[in-house]
Formats: structure tokens, C-alpha cells, sequence
């Protein structure tokens, strides 16, 4: 019996470990239209949205004007903006500079991608008709702190600290760097619907295998530390 595709076996895999909200989402940055997946239709407010549509089970692709109305989101993914969209785009980033959410010095240094695309395509990850760019995992701290550590196992983490907002940004830095943690923002988190108590785990597609590997490895340790700590704290504390 066909154990279905090679994400198929991912996802699975990597669920048994880890507990996670919702499906993880992958993610393909593309020279040309992919012939066999329907195009996103509708609008949504930011990139980032797609992610929500993604892990609701929906696989689609986008093209460069679906990503206009976020100037952020724009900018991380390389985005060319009509005249228009340019505007509004300088009066977000202005709004963003008077709150003090973002300085204009740190605007040089958010991560993006190296090359405009010509399409982007989201899926659920075991529904993916593509190979992957970047998995990103929405999750709960417990099930971050073990991505993270199978990550670091497998050698395939950036080592970077947790990164904050803007969230899009995680995505060409893992592509640059390997897997990182995200805590969002909250654009992202209101765009994505994204709970409070979560946060993100990215990794490279082609590093879905060895996170894998070495998750099951760390899972299982983990379980077993836990029994001795719990025991020692038995053992041991006194307040």
C-alpha cells in the first residue's frame, strides 16, 4: 500500500511528534506560472493572509499584483508596486515611522528575497503539487522549543535570535540562513489569524528530511527528561 507522496510522509511524521493548531504551510517562490494549480482568486489584505488560507486547506498560487496591498510584504518578497500601490505604500511606512513601530534605519536591513517571482504558491504541506521553498509552522512554544531544537540537531538552523516584525521577513531569511523562530506582529497576527499563545517555526523545504530525522530523536529525549526532571523536582524541592 502507497504511503502517499514524500510531504504527505512529512507532515504526518513531523505531527506525530509535535503538536501543532493547524497544518503547516508550504510555500514556493516560482520563475513562471505552475500549469497544474489554480490561481488565487479574490483579494486579501497581505501575503501573510495566504498562509491562513493555506493551512485551511486550500492550495493555490499568486502573482506579483495579489501582494500590492501590503507595503511591508511588498517589500520582503521583492514586489515591483504600480504607482498607486507606491503611494499608499509611502503612507504606511510614514504612518509606521510616527508611531515609532519601525525606524527608517532598520528599513535596509529586513531580510528579502534575492530575485523578484513571477508567481507564489501556498499550500497545505502534504497537498503541495510543488516542491516547497520554506514550511512554515504555526505553533505553540512547547512544539517551537522542539522544531528548534531538531533543528539545531540536524544542522540546519540559522542560529539567528527569534525574529519580530515584520513576520514576512522570516521567510527569505530562512531561505538565506535555515530555520528560525518567529514571534509574528501584529499585522500578521490579525491578518492570519495567528492566537496569542502562538508563534512560527520556518525551515527550508529541503531540510524537511533531516528536521524529521532528527525530531524523532529529539522528541524522544525530550520525554525522557521530562520523567527525570519531574522526578528530581519530586526528589528535590522543598517549596
Amino acid at each position: 500500500m502507497s504511503s502517499g507522496t514524500p510531504s504527505q510522509a512529512l507532515e504526518r511524521r513531523i505531527a506525530t511528534r509535535v503538536e501543532l493548531p493547524r497544518r503547516a504551510v508550504a510555500v514556493a517562490f516560482l520563475d513562471a506560472i505552475p500549469p497544474h494549480m489554480d490561481k488565487f482568486e479574490g483579494s486579501e489584505p497581505s501575503g501573510c493572509s495566504f498562509w491562513r488560507l493555506a493551512a485551511a486547506g486550500k492550495s493555490f498560487y499568486t502573482v506579483p499584483a495579489d501582494h500590492c496591498r501590503c507595503a511591508v510584504g511588498a517589500y520582503t518578497h521583492r514586489v515591483p508596486l504600480p504607482p498607486q500601490q507606491e503611494k499608499e505604500a509611502e503612507e504606511t511606512l510614514s504612518m509606521m515611522f510616527a508611531l515609532g513601530y519601525i525606524l527608517p534605519q532598520e528599513v535596509p536591513e529586513i531580510p528579502r528575497l534575492e530575485h523578484s517571482p513571477e508567481a507564489i504558491a501556498y499550500a497545505p504541506l502534504g497537498d503541495a503539487p510543488f516542491a516547497p521553498d520554506v514550511v512554515v509552522f504555526a505553533c505553540q512554544p512547547f512544539a517551537a522549543m522542539l522544531l528548534n531544537e531538531a533543528a539545531g540537531r540536524a544542522g540546519i538552523a540559522s542560529r539567528a535570535p527569534a525574529m519580530g516584525r515584520p513576520t514576512c521577513m522570516a521567510l527569505p531569511a530562512a531561505l538565506a540562513t535555515g530555520s528560525l523562530v518567529s514571534l509574528g506582529c501584529i499585522g500578521n497576527r490579525t491578518y492570519s489569524g495567528l492566537g496569542p499563545d502562538e508563534l512560527y517555526f520556518v525551515v527550508r523545504g529541503k531540510d524537511l528530511p533531516a528536521l524529521a530525522d532528527a525530531l524523532d530523536i529529539i522528541a524522544r529525549a525530550n520525554q525522557a527528561l521530562e520523567q527525570y526532571a519531574a522526578g528530581r523536582r519530586t526528589e528535590l524541592a522543598t517549596v
